[in-house]
């Protein structure tokens, strides 16, 4: 199942890239617009909040289409608003390219997800949704610097014109590798009472503050790195380069741990990631030990990425289309409250060192949504005979 999973990867990593290449392209944006940097972030702004409100709606529409026909229509958003954001001769009109491209972003991984994990055994689902994701975090190591490079040399449109031909060999790669995977048969009261499910409604929250305490640091991590540290710009990208590649190993180890165990994995990263947070304000002081935070802090964070995809498809799965969907969703309002809190911490006059004290607050409510999250399945588990064996005939496993 190699070839199907590389397919998803593939897409992955385009739609990874055409979320965060804006972030690079923001100045060369404003420029050509004559607006002004403010406004040109709207782009962002508009991109994640299309994830969060409008992507569920979609991924209803095409719920009941067989999945792998939903994959490549969505594949076909995602080329037409990277085509239509190349050509856009005002901002409006790349303000709604950028909707449209977003639209596709939370339904592909929230459907993606759902047939990652039904193309392995039940033990290796983890793993199989982390090899997807891999496509998106390296999407942060490859594809994001390439574009930028690309951009500013040949200008913006070109970088998003570049994003054609990935999608192009990722649509492909989906009618060619995927199998054919009916959807069961889909009731809106159905997805609705599930994502309504205290289970659901834990990894949702988890997800959503998981993101705020990393974006909280990550979206500052540039003038930290250059104000705190002390570090040259060009050493900067290089640090940020290291970073992607953290938060890839991250990823992949996640989900072999959380195949083990999944709330104990999901526990330990956050109590690590809040050890990390309380210590960052002496690490970045320092090169050595800056650069090593950063790293350690993006694989700890992005290790709980496939575990809690994992787990939301596993709390619905008679219903998963919509709470799956939801979760990309929670993932990106985090990114903007993450932002939002650490402008507000800024604004306060803080400074950058206190961004991570705020992140480890963050982190501390986390960590009780997740003993919440195991507490619920104990009790569980506890009207589930031991030899009851699940669907996909693997055996019920203890959280712990």
């Amino acid at each position: 199942m190699r070839k199907p999973l590389l397919a998803l990867a593939v897409s992955a990593f385009g739609i990874g890239t055409t979320e965060f290449i804006i972030l690079g392209l923001l100045p060369d944006l404003a420029h050509d617009f004559s607006i002004s940097i403010p406004k040109a972030g709207t782009l962002v702004t508009a991109y994640a909040l299309s994830v969060t409100l409008g992507s569920p709606w979609i991924a209803l529409i095409v719920s009941r289409w067989e999945r792998r026909r939903a994959l490549v229509f969505l594949m076909g958003m995602f080329l037409m608003g990277n085509a239509l954001c190349a050509l856009a001769p005002n901002y409006g009109l790349l303000l709604g390219a950028r909707i449209l491209t977003a639209l596709s972003h939370g339904a592909f991984f929230g459907i993606g997800s759902i047939v990652a994990a039904g193309l392995v055994p039940y033990e290796q689902r983890a793993r199989a949704i982390a090899l997807m994701f891999s496509g998106l975090t390296l999407a942060n190591v490859l594809g994001v610097p390439a574009g930028t490079a690309l951009g500013q040399h040949f200008g913006w449109r070109m970088a998003f014109a570049a994003l054609i031909p990935i999608g192009l060999i990722a649509g492909a790669g989906l009618l060619r590798y995927l199998p054919t995977q009916k959807p069961e048969p889909i009731a809106l009261k159905n997805e609705l009472k599930a994502v309504l499910r205290p289970g659901v409604q834990l990894v949702l929250t988890i997800s959503t503050l998981s993101s705020v305490a990393m974006f909280c640091v990550l979206t500052y991590i540039t003038p930290i790195l250059e104000t705190v540290t002390g570090l040259q710009p060009h050493a900067v990208t290089w640090v940020l380069v290291a970073f992607g590649i953290a938060i890839t190993l991250g990823n992949l180890a996640g989900a072999r741990l959380s195949d083990w165990r999944q709330v104990p994995t999901l526990f330990l990263g956050y109590g690590a990631l809040l050890l990390i947070f309380l210590v960052m304000p002496l690490a970045i002081h320092n090169v050595v030990t800056a650069v090593a935070v950063v790293c350690i802090f993006g694989a700890v964070n992005f290790a709980a990425g496939a575990p809690l995809q994992a787990r939301i498809v596993e709390q619905a799965k008679d219903a998963p289309n919509l709470p799956s969907t939801l979760n990309q969703g929670a993932f990106n309002l985090g990114n903007a409250l993450g932002a939002s809190l650490g402008g507000l911490v800024l604004t306060q006059g803080y400074g950058y060192q206190r961004l991570s004290i705020a992140s480890a607050a963050v982190t501390c409510v986390t960590l009780l949504v997740v003993l919440a999250a195991a507490q619920l399945e104990r009790r569980q588990l506890r009207t589930i005979p031991t030899s009851l064996e699940t669907p996909e005939n693997s055996p019920v496993r203890p959280p712990w």
